[in-house]
């Protein structure tokens, strides 16, 4: 997605912390069971995904796009935990229009 040629911008993290909700990661042995919330609550028991998070690098912008009335997250979820756990208020992302994303799939 780092291709992509979309402006950076500003926004209020508020507005992706659902994300935080959703098991988007794995337990060891589990399938999809692990939460960024579960993580950031208890980063001694989730070493590898919490040590994921902090080395993120944060140059780089998050990748969303609109669906359904809300932005949903295309790519940066390490970022976007890591921004949270420094407790930033604002984040850097950009915008995709599904026009964008069709054409980052045939490159």
């Amino acid at each position: 997605m780092r291709k992509l040629d979309y402006p950076p911008e500003k926004m209020n993290i508020s507005e992706l912390e659902w994300h935080f909700d959703i098991p988007f990661w794995n337990t060891k042995g589990g399938r999809y069971d692990l939460s960024p919330n579960e993580v950031m609550k208890f980063p001694e028991k989730h070493r590898e995904e919490y040590g994921r998070a902090m080395k993120s690098d944060l140059r780089h912008p998050l990748d969303i796009m609109k669906n359904k009335g809300r932005w949903l997250m295309l790519d940066g979820l390490h970022r976007l935990v890591k921004c949270k756990i420094l407790g930033c208020k604002k984040v850097r992302v950009r915008k995709i229009p599904r026009s964008g994303i069709k054409g980052a799939l045939k490159k």
